[in-house]
C-alpha cells in the first residue's frame, strides 16, 4: 500500500504494466512511440510509454470495443493540466467541432486550444475523431502539478458541470 500511495505521488500514470493508457490508440501511434522514444520513454514506466503496440493493453482495448458497440456523437476525454479544451486531431475537421468546442469553452473556464504537436497522437479523442469523423475533446480540467491538489475540486466541478450538461443534449 505505501509503495502504490508513493507511485502515485510521484506521478504515476501508466497502468500496472507501465504502459501510458492515453498512448494506445490507433492515431498516429507510430509518431507518439517516436516523439516519446526520443524522450526517452522506450521500456514501461511510470508514464510516456506507449507500450508495444496500439491496443495492446486490455484498459485501452475495452474502452475501443465500448465505443465500437456504441454510436458515440462526440467523445470527451478528461485529463488535468491546462484548464484547456484541445478540439482537433491533425487535419481532421469533423463538422461542427469548432463550434461545439467553443460553447463547451464558453460554459466552462477554459480556453479552446489546438492540441500542442507533442501530445496530438495516439489518444483516444484522436483515434474517435480520426475513424469516426466525429468531435472529439480532451478536457484539461486543472492546472499545477499532479496529483492536483483536493483543494481544486470545487473549481474543476463548477466549470465541467456545464461541459457535461451541454454536450449531453447536443
Amino acid at each position: 500500500m505505501v509503495f502504490l500511495i508513493f507511485l502515485f505521488l510521484i506521478g504515476w500514470k501508466a497502468n500496472i504494466t507501465g504502459v501510458d493508457l492515453n498512448l494506445q490508440f490507433p492515431a498516429g501511434w507510430e509518431q507518439a512511440k517516436k516523439i516519446k522514444y526520443q524522450q526517452g520513454f522506450t521500456k514501461p514506466s511510470p508514464r510516456d510509454f506507449v507500450g508495444f503496440g496500439p491496443l495492446t493493453e486490455p484498459e485501452s482495448l475495452s474502452i475501443y470495443n465500448f465505443t465500437l458497440s456504441h454510436d458515440f456523437r462526440l467523445v470527451l476525454a478528461y485529463h488535468t493540466q491546462g484548464k484547456e479544451i484541445y478540439w482537433q486531431f491533425q487535419n481532421y475537421n469533423p463538422p461542427m467541432s469548432y463550434e461545439i468546442g467553443k460553447k463547451l469553452a464558453d460554459v466552462s473556464d477554459y480556453k479552446l486550444a489546438k492540441t500542442p504537436y507533442n501530445s496530438s497522437f495516439a489518444g483516444y479523442k484522436d483515434w474517435f475523431i480520426q475513424d469516426f469523423n466525429k468531435p472529439g475533446y480532451t478536457i484539461e480540467s486543472g492546472f499545477g502539478k499532479n496529483p492536483l491538489p483536493i483543494s481544486q475540486f470545487d473549481e474543476i466541478y463548477k466549470n465541467n458541470l456545464g461541459i457535461l450538461v451541454l454536450s449531453s443534449i447536443l
